[in-house]
């Protein structure tokens, strides 16, 4: 009896350190983490970069400008600024007329040069990776060769002839260190004496320079000549072109 005890016992044992081990070796499976989906970039609604006309004289263009934002937003230095004949050119990026390219500041200027005076362009921005601003469209214009406007009064006249005075005033965007003006009289006007400025006479064509004291003009400023004329009909007026 006692053996037939000590074998039912001895199997139980075996059988359930069986199970035991079937148990152990069976791996727990694991659940894998759904990956979360990255985040949309949103951009601020601003412009990235802005420029301005910060000068010209008749040969060049200075632009200033700004970068708000790095990228992916944005830009970083240096620009490349172009310019372009016409605004359907620059629409298209097409033969850009003259290019150059900024410091590594994030704001400042950039100068253009070899352009022609008196005329419009228009400018944009592009980063040293190629990355062409699609925002920024503007228009700058060359200064104007003639760099100053003259203009005659005439204070008093008389049978034999009139005094007038003419004011030379600088219209440019630069200061003037010179200037001249001429005209052509339309009668038998001769100029028997002028003040302010030394006049050179052929024919019916004169022209006064700036005497040695007013020649220099600051923006906006102006200064005077006068003149006497003989004349045996003293005209309405005088249509004047004044130069540098």
């Amino acid at each position: 009896m006692l053996r037939m005890l000590l074998a039912v016992t001895t199997m139980a044992v075996a059988a359930w350190a069986g199970t035991a081990t079937a148990t152990e070796a069976t791996p727990t499976p694991t659940l894998s983490a759904t990956p979360s989906p990255s985040p949309t970039l949103t951009c601020p609604p601003a412009l990235p970069i802005t420029g301005s006309v910060a000068g010209v004289t008749t040969t060049s263009v200075t632009i200033s400008y700004s970068i708000f934002f790095r990228p992916p937003c944005g830009y970083d230095p240096p620009m490349t600024i172009s310019l372009f004949a016409s605004r359907e050119d620059a629409q298209q990026w097409r033969t850009p007329v003259a290019e150059a390219v900024s410091g590594p500041e994030r704001t400042g200027t950039v100068t253009i040069g070899g352009l022609t005076p008196d005329t419009e362009y228009w400018y944009r921005f592009s980063d040293p990776d190629g990355k062409r601003d699609p925002y920024m469209i503007w228009s700058a214009r060359t200064a104007s060769l003639t760099s100053c406007r003259a203009t005659a009064t005439i204070d008093a006249r008389w049978g034999g002839g009139f005094v007038a005075t003419v004011t030379v005033r600088n219209t440019g965007t630069l200061p003037l260190d010179q200037w001249r003006v001429s005209w052509r009289w339309s009668g038998d006007e001769r100029v028997q004496t002028a003040w302010g400025g030394v006049a050179e006479t052929a024919g019916a064509d004169v022209t006064v320079r700036n005497a040695s004291y007013n020649g220099t003009l600051a923006l906006d400023g102006a200064t005077t000549f006068g003149l006497l004329v003989a004349s045996s009909a003293v005209p309405d007026g005088l249509t004047l072109a004044c130069a540098r």
